[in-house]
């Protein structure tokens, strides 16, 4: 397919839409259409994928039970140490850099608004609302969407490994690409609505058949739209 080009320049887009709404309609049809989920709190989601990176979801929702546990509002965490933050999500993996993490957003939240309080982000634009969280040290491309997809609805479409894979194989994304370029190709080109779909069904996909080593591409739904799979046949 090697779209990646058009994508960039804005050329041939009716050829880059039409295999990418095949691409999301194939997903659905083998994994199913994901709830969306509800609209939550934007700071405790900011939060639990920081908690996430490096580790399962089994590990960051336990994390997260924890780190609410020990500190039931966030007021609580910005007065705590650093060290104790990190000992309450020690089981999460990479503690004392999320802690860090974590203390530096919270402080920030606090300092810009004068509340613990990201609430606002639900009238943002996908856009703008990823470019306030970008401001944050140690959010990136990935945290941000995250945040804003799961607690605000945005259309934003975060890229994690498997996504990463899954998209070269394909060739909407070129193999050298940084995590900046790459989600902004992507937001630029997923049809309204289906980011979650979209998001949500290539995880399953990279985790079941797309696998890193030895892919199941005989039964992959989208293999007639994959340069990698049709190299493979």
């Amino acid at each position: 397919m090697s779209v990646s080009l058009a994508a960039e320049t804005g050329d041939e887009a009716g050829q880059v839409g039409k295999p990418l709404h095949y691409l999301v309609q194939n997903l659905e049809r083998t994994y199913g259409v994901p709830r969306t989920p509800y609209l939550s709190d934007p700071l405790d989601m900011l939060v639990k994928i920081i908690l996430s990176q490096a580790t399962s979801d089994v590990n960051s929702d336990r994390t997260f039970a924890a780190l609410k546990k020990r500190f039931p509002v966030w007021e609580d965490l910005l007065r705590a140490r650093t060290t104790t933050v990190a000992s309450t999500i020690r089981s999460g993996g990479l503690a004392n850099q999320k802690a860090a993490v974590i203390k530096d957003v919270v402080r920030q939240v606090k300092e810009d608004h004068g509340a613990l309080d990201l609430g606002f982000l639900h009238e943002l634009s996908g856009e703008k609302g990823v470019a306030y969280l970008s401001r944050f040290r140690g959010i990136g491309p990935k945290t941000a969407a995250c945040t804003l997809l799961f607690s605000c609805g945005k259309d934003v479409f975060p890229l994690d490994t498997h996504i990463f894979r899954i998209l070269r194989r394909v060739g909407l994304i070129p193999q050298k690409c940084t995590d900046a370029h790459a989600h902004e190709i992507m937001n630029a080109i997923v049809p309204k609505g289906k980011f979650y779909s979209f998001h949500v069904n290539l995880v399953e996909h990279g985790r079941t058949l797309c696998r890193p080593r030895d892919p199941l591409c005989e039964r992959c739904p989208i293999v007639e739209y994959c340069d990698y799979g049709q190299e493979r046949q």
